[in-house]
């Protein structure tokens, strides 16, 4: 039987579900299980690197986790269902594909706004003082990305009614529609020029800053300067990866393309969601040590041991204070000898939190 989703012209039928049939079933299941697990695990490491690291604990880095949560949404549920489906030996599933293209289709509209609010938070934290970069309350945030996630959804939703836009799976001649050429230009050629124009303003700004004779930045400067930097290799990363498709795309409305290049390169624009949380731990090392203490915590503890060693009578145990591993949970454990050996362990407590500061912005670097 002949697929009904791929365009009957096709001399080499590609599934939009399981790819292309003339490739190993072994080799496709492999390979789509291993980019949902690199790109889960990484995205869950990225938006928990904000959370655990103490330069990175801060509102504007928001974004930063929404753009990992929409990556989760793609490595947890676009590309398992593909692997579901081969592993179940199921050809075509329109039902399916509908519902990888609503999540893809969701994830990609998130992103593109997220991307967009970062070059902007970017933009205002470096270039302009600190009290304007504070009218950014955690409210404000609130509200924008509750508005994205409703509003993304809302178009990606509405693009599954009769004529009203392009059908990924079929791939019916629908022309250009208004519809689509609206979403386009409103929420995604806007979006990514305002990226462009707040990433490249930035960079000139800092620039600028940086070449008066008299100018000394403290050290959070430098960090972020280097987290905008590493930010501007993400943004150029998505359009690496999506611009093709988009392309494509376009190409499409006016002459079909065949369904190899179409969703090969679809593919590849979704594949974008497993590395971008690599970039940042590659990249930064603010998230790099957080992956390391993450993964640390997580996959080096191979034993627990809930018993107590015995010891002998009269030994009391060590005052040594133990540090958690994820700077964000650090723990001093021996508060029954706080009053012991002269206050030793209260004088060693003044001594680190003598050793950390913070500026003006609520920021925590160490001196």
């Amino acid at each position: 039987m002949v697929s009904n989703m791929t365009h009957p012209l096709d001399e080499e039928m590609v599934n939009p579900v399981t790819l292309n049939d003339h490739w190993s079933r072994l080799a496709r299941l492999i390979l789509l299980a291993s980019m949902s697990a690199v790109g889960s695990v990484g995205n869950v490491f990225m938006m928990s690197a904000v959370m655990i690291e103490d330069y990175l604990r801060k509102r504007g880095n928001t974004f930063l986790v929404n753009v990992g949560l929409a990556d989760l949404l793609v490595t947890g549920l676009v590309i398992p269902a593909s692997a579901v489906v081969i592993l179940a030996g199921l050809k075509d599933n329109l039902a399916v594909c509908r519902f990888q293209w609503f999540i893809a289709a969701w994830s990609f509209l998130v992103t593109v706004l997220s991307l967009a609010a970062i070059a902007w938070e970017n933009y205002f934290r470096l270039c302009y003082a600190v009290d304007v970069y504070h009218r950014l309350t955690k409210k404000k945030i609130t509200v924008l990305l509750v508005a994205i996630w409703t509003v993304c959804g809302c178009i990606s939703g509405m693009q599954f009614h009769a004529s009203l836009s392009f059908d990924y799976c079929t791939r019916n001649d629908l022309g250009l529609i208004p519809y689509q050429a609206t979403v386009c230009v409103i929420f995604v050629f806007l979006p990514l020029s305002v990226a462009l124009f707040c990433h490249i303003r930035t960079g000139f700004q800092v620039r600028k800053f940086k070449s008066r004779p008299n100018f000394k930045a403290p050290i959070t400067f430098s960090w972020d300067c280097a987290l905008t930097q590493t930010n501007m290799y993400s943004f150029a990363l998505f359009l690496l990866f999506w611009v093709p498709f988009g392309v494509i795309l376009g190409i499409d409305n006016v002459k079909k393309v065949s369904s190899k290049v179409f969703y090969n390169l679809a593919w590849l624009a979704i594949s974008k969601s497993c590395i971008n949380c690599i970039l940042y731990g590659v990249l930064n090392r603010h998230f790099r040590g957080a992956y390391v203490n993450l993964f640390q915590y997580c996959c080096c503890k191979t034993t627990v041991s809930f018993s107590r060693r015995q010891r002998g009578e009269g030994v009391r145990p060590s005052g040594d204070v133990r540090v958690h591993i994820i700077p964000g949970y650090n723990m001093y454990c021996s508060p029954q000898r706080a009053n012991e050996g002269g206050g030793r362990t209260k004088r060693f407590t003044e001594r680190c939190s003598a050793s950390r500061a913070t500026n003006g912005r609520g920021e925590v670097y160490e001196l």
